[in-house]
């Protein structure tokens, strides 16, 4: 980056902490579309495999526990859980059940599917959707899986990798180049890769703030 460039990306994440550090409540868990919020602001959603982490991004990418709380109360974690930013309301993130169920009867993984296919085609309000890797192990058959039916349902998706504290330096950028190659031959993923760490802190701040222009635009600095 160039100096203007590092002066610009330290204004816009300072912008998305000022922003994440107010008003982020739950709202509501969707099992099916007919629960779903009015479609009145814009919504980022969450996805990736069971274990991976994601609640813990999303906490680190708030600064609060509240959102695995909500998440993980018995009954919410096959459903769609809604959370507003902002006061008034300026998005929404929207936490999608975990995928890759080792053990999941057939019924449920297929009801899964179909809430999130019917998700992602038909909410007009969803932005982006950020696919959740493990550092780890890299993509597996199940990530595949989801951003195939992401580039099918035309919505534009980053790839995050997470708890990057956990591998070895060299291992990490062997597995985010391997990553990253594989993402380009996706037309609906983003170009850029996000690598994290919930647990140090390591990436969060330029996730949030491409959380935040995903969601506003250019208005949301």
């Amino acid at each position: 980056m160039t100096p203007e460039e590092e002066q610009e990306q330290a204004a816009r994440e300072e912008a998305a902490s000022k922003l994440f550090s107010g008003r982020v409540d739950f709202l509501l868990s969707a099992p099916q579309l007919k629960f779903l919020p009015e479609p009145t602001v814009p919504e980022i959603a969450f996805c990736g495999r069971s274990n991976v982490g994601k609640s813990s991004l999303l906490n680190a990418l708030t600064g609060r526990r509240a959102i695995a709380r909500a998440s993980v109360t018995p009954g919410r974690t096959q459903e769609l859980n809604f959370f507003e930013v902002g006061e008034p309301t300026l998005f929404r993130l929207v936490d999608m059940p975990g995928y890759g169920f080792a053990k999941a009867p057939p019924k449920v993984v297929e009801k899964w599917k179909q809430l999130v296919r019917d998700y992602l085609r038909g909410r007009p309000v969803l932005h982006r959707t950020l696919v959740l890797v493990d550092s780890r192990h890299g993509l597996k058959q199940v990530d595949r899986d989801m951003m195939k039916m992401l580039d099918e349902a035309a919505v534009g998706y980053r790839i995050v990798l997470t708890k990057a504290d956990k591998v070895k330096a060299s291992e990490l950028e062997a597995t985010a180049a391997k990553v990253a190659e594989e993402a380009r031959k996706h037309v609906a993923a983003f170009p850029v890769l996000h690598v994290t760490s919930a647990e140090k802190g390591m990436g969060i701040a330029a996730l949030r703030a491409a959380v935040l222009e995903d969601a506003l635009g250019t208005e949301g600095f």
